[in-house]
Parts: C-alpha cells; structure tokens; sequence
C-alpha cells in the first residue's frame, strides 16, 4: 500500500470490548467469532505496517477516534542504477575549464559575504527541545507531540518526559494531545529548549473508542507528485 490511505468504521459495534477472550492482538468476539486487533496503543507507524503487510482488508479493529484518520505511508528514496553512479563518477573526473574556476571563485565571494547569515540560520535551526507533561500534579505518560504540519513526532515517558528525535528552530509549533485532556500548543521561541507543559481536562469532547469492521480506502496520489 505505497498511496495514503483513510481508515474508518462505517458501523460501529456494540459489544463489550473487556468480555472478549484475550488474543495476541486483541480479543476474541464470540459474537462474530472473529478476532478483534487493538489498534488503541500503537502508534501511527505499526498501524500504516499493518494494513501495509495485511493480504486481506477483512480486519475488525478497536480504534481511539483520532486514529481514524488518513494516513501517508512514508514514501521510499529511489536509488540510483548502476549505470546511472559510473556516468556521475565519470564526469567528476573531467575539469570545466577556466569559466568553472571564474564561477567557483565568485560564488566563495557571494558565501563569504553570507556566512554571517547562515551561521544564524543554522543556529535556530539547531534546537533540541525536551519537557515534562503533568496535568498540574501528575506526570503524564503516553502523551503525543507532533511538530505541526508534519508526522514527525514522540510520546512521554512513563515519568512524563520526552525529548523531541527532530531538531527545530524558533517558531516551531508543537502540538501536545492526550486522551481526556484539553490538546495544547507550545511555540518554540529561542535556545532555551527545556519546556513543563500542562494539560487540563477537557469536559466538552473527550476523545472515545470506536470498535468494528475497518474499511480502508486508498487516497489517490498522482504519479506526476
């Protein structure tokens, strides 16, 4: 399944979850008499390894309701052919002539008059930013940080700790979620990296749990992209 793909249940069950005999993936539903996986404690990674390496899309599923959601298969680097490395090899060997000299000579002019302005750039993109998420007493295990606008993201530690596996720089806004809490935003704003966020709990729309016969559709990606 290399195209993003949606997840959803079209009709919910009503069984109870807990009654099920336990199964290495989740439960046994006598009802149906099938297997039941338990999607509610993986993350986005193993769910999009499931459906990718699953033969059959005949799968019933527990999901939270924000992992009913589209996701985007993080996509392959092509490698370069044989033949294709030996033409590159191959023109490194030949010289340009004078005019690549002028040109090489120019451009470490125009470097050197930026290297004030990279160096700065690089230092802001260069932070490392670690925390502790409480709900204002208590460290919060398992909660989700996501860098806004990507799926690059962590969860806390059993002490509530985390450090975030991407570097970032000032303006970064990253996006704390957890189930029953209020989600909150923390703008990265200079080097100093170490961030205590706290969550409240969130009364008006308390995430819950959908359990059913999983659909996935495969949201269509032009070979053009």
């Amino acid at each position: 399944m290399k195209n993003p793909f949606n997840l959803n249940i079209k009709s919910p069950c009503q069984e109870n979850f807990q009654k099920f005999t336990p199964t290495a993936k989740g439960g046994f539903c006598g009802s149906c008499e099938k297997e039941v996986v338990d999607f509610t404690k993986m993350t986005s990674d193993e769910i999009i390894a499931f459906f990718k390496a699953k033969e059959t899309q005949n799968v019933c599923g527990r999901f939270n309701n924000n992992q009913l959601k589209t996701y985007s298969p993080t996509p392959k680097r092509k490698k370069l052919s044989f033949l294709s490395a030996v033409g590159l090899a191959c023109l490194s060997l030949f010289p340009f002539g004078t005019a690549q000299a002028q040109n090489t000579s120019k451009a470490s002019q125009s470097i050197g008059k930026d290297n004030s302005k990279v160096l700065q750039e690089s230092q802001e993109s260069n932070i490392t930013v670690e925390g502790t998420v409480t709900d204002g007493e208590l460290p919060l295990p398992g909660v989700n940080i996501v860098l806004q606008g990507t799926t690059i993201g962590t969860s806390t530690d059993f002490d509530g700790n985390f450090i975030f596996p991407e570097k970032l720089k000032k303006g970064d806004v990253l996006l704390f979620s957890f189930l029953g809490k209020e989600s909150k935003k923390v703008v990265v704003t200079n080097q100093d990296s170490v961030y205590d966020v706290e969550l409240k709990i969130d009364m008006k729309d308390i995430p819950h749990i959908i359990m059913g016969k999983v659909a996935t559709k495969e949201v269509y990606k032009s070979k053009k992209d």
